[in-house]
């Protein structure tokens, strides 16, 4: 009689076992990803003459997730700047070498929404608005005198400073699941938008208005540990 109660209660409890392991399908995620990334960097509002000059890139990243849809963003990232035009814009023109490090906190649409009644909803889940703090490393290597100037003079700036930023970014995050429907690999595409909170970043100092820089990438995110669930399932 030991013994079936035993077997029974082995049975009951492997069951019961299996029936929440499967239930869980779908709603883990790794709290931890580490990433990559490329970018395209454009001046926006700088004191030269306004010249798309594009600029490469490079991010690295570790992000804690809350939630699948709520991140927390360490970047670096290590890039040049160019812009401005020698023979128009009173011929100033700067070429800057920088290093700049964020920490962002990063809301994706899949937070706030019920994805689970259509394909469109989704996804619409994995867009993303992100903005946080950042610092800025600027390294000058290239600067010009401006001509309305007497030979000679320059314009106030210095080739090197350090200047805080105020990154605001939108983006989609492709998700790519394992086989127990963990977002396991990331595709992340963004645009982001960084508020200079200085006048510094060409190395000129001219005008009423601080400096703001673009960026297009695109970047891999991996994810490297800390299992837990969220309370809805991620993948459908």
């Amino acid at each position: 009689m030991t013994k079936l109660i035993f077997k029974v209660s082995l049975i009951l409890f492997l069951c019961t076992s299996a029936f929440l392991a499967k239930a869980q399908l779908g709603y883990d995620y790794a709290q931890y990803d580490i990433g990559t990334a490329i970018g395209i960097n454009y001046p926006v509002s700088t004191d030269v003459f306004k010249s798309l000059k594009s600029t490469p890139s490079a991010h690295f990243n570790f992000t804690y997730n809350q939630t699948p849809y709520v991140n927390y963003v360490f970047e670096g990232q290590f890039g040049r700047l160019k812009g401005g035009n020698e023979l128009t814009g009173y011929g100033r023109m700067f070429e800057n070498h920088f290093a700049a490090f964020a920490l962002k906190v990063q809301l994706q649409a899949g937070e706030l929404i019920d994805y689970s009644q259509s394909n469109i909803t989704n996804a619409f889940k994995n867009f993303y608005l992100s903005s946080g703090i950042g610092y800025i490393v600027n390294h000058i290597v290239v600067k010009t005198p401006d001509h309305s100037l007497p030979p000679g003079f320059m314009l106030a700036g210095d080739n090197n400073s350090q200047i805080p930023f105020v990154p605001l970014r939108v983006g989609y995050e492709f998700k790519f699941y394992n086989e127990y429907n963990e977002p396991s690999v990331k595709i992340d595409l963004g645009y982001q938008y960084n508020l200079i909170l200085d006048d510094n970043l060409d190395g000129y100092i001219a005008g009423n208005h601080n400096d703001i820089f673009s960026q297009f990438t695109i970047g891999v995110k991996f994810a490297i540990g800390g299992v837990t669930s969220y309370r809805k399932q991620i993948s459908y």
